[in-house]
């Protein structure tokens, strides 16, 4: 088995991580991440050698999917509740994706910052290969100013996570490009359809009374599809990536 520098375990999810360098990843206080424990947000560490704890990529996904809670306003004994509700046997991959999922509606949450701050927030320090693999990603960009990038805050970890990865630049570029081309196609399908077979015949009534009450609940009704839709296009997603990864390794 292979570690990277910082000791996390190339291509396992095995727990390789201290508490510091847990602390480190996850952009938090090793404080904090006691605390959380002693909540029971996070599950215990594994004891290795020397009575020392070791963490691992379920533990960052959970901290990952802490923090999405707490921009979203849920104080503590609310994401307590939340936590309570998921399955005890989530992996780091599903967590990674229900963070995606709870991210997905929330508020852009793009911020002009200095390397400095980003490097911290991303828990290692960044190469200028490491930047420009981000910026292939749509991570971050350049702003004009000299040492200062423009980062979307709901990629950044995510980014932070693909820097390991063995793939290469222009692969990276390719599957976003693929991956945009795709997804707005299906927004702007789904849109249609909600416009012309939803949307429309409740305009048509909007003059009378129970017309224009039909219509404010669709607007109504609109502003909560955006979790649901994604929802929708990330599990049809993961399971046709499952059938055509299985294809692919069968053939092999």
């Amino acid at each position: 088995m292979t570690t990277d520098t910082e000791g996390v375990a190339t291509g396992t999810d095995e727990p390789t991580l201290t508490v510091d360098e847990l602390a480190a990843r996850a952009g938090v206080t090793v404080r904090t991440i006691r605390f959380y424990s002693t909540k029971g947000l996070l599950p215990p560490p594994v004891i290795g050698p020397r009575r020392v704890g070791h963490y691992g990529q379920e533990h960052l996904s959970r901290l990952a999917l802490i923090e999405e809670l707490q921009h979203q306003g849920m104080t503590l004994a609310a994401i307590e509740r939340y936590l309570e509700q998921l399955p005890a046997d989530l992996s780091a991959h599903d967590l990674a994706i229900h963070r995606a999922l709870v991210a997905s509606w929330a508020p852009d949450s793009a911020e002009d910052i200095p390397r400095g701050e980003l490097e911290r927030r991303a828990g290692r320090a960044l190469g200028d290969e490491d930047l420009e693999r981000l910026a292939a990603m749509g991570v971050v960009a350049g702003t004009g100013t000299a040492g200062t990038y423009r980062v979307d805050l709901g990629l950044l970890r995510l980014g932070v996570q693909l820097l390991d990865v063995p793939i290469a630049h222009e692969t990276i570029l390719a599957a976003r490009t693929v991956l945009l081309e795709h997804t707005r196609s299906a927004a702007g399908e789904l849109s249609r359809l909600f416009r012309d077979e939803v949307w429309g015949p409740y305009r048509e009534r909007e003059s009378d009374a129970e017309g224009a009450e039909q219509v404010a609940a669709m607007r109504s009704l609109s502003a909560h599809m955006q979790p649901m839709v994604v929802q929708a296009l990330v599990t049809a997603f993961q399971r046709s990536l499952k059938e055509e990864l299985r294809e692919w390794l069968k053939e092999d």
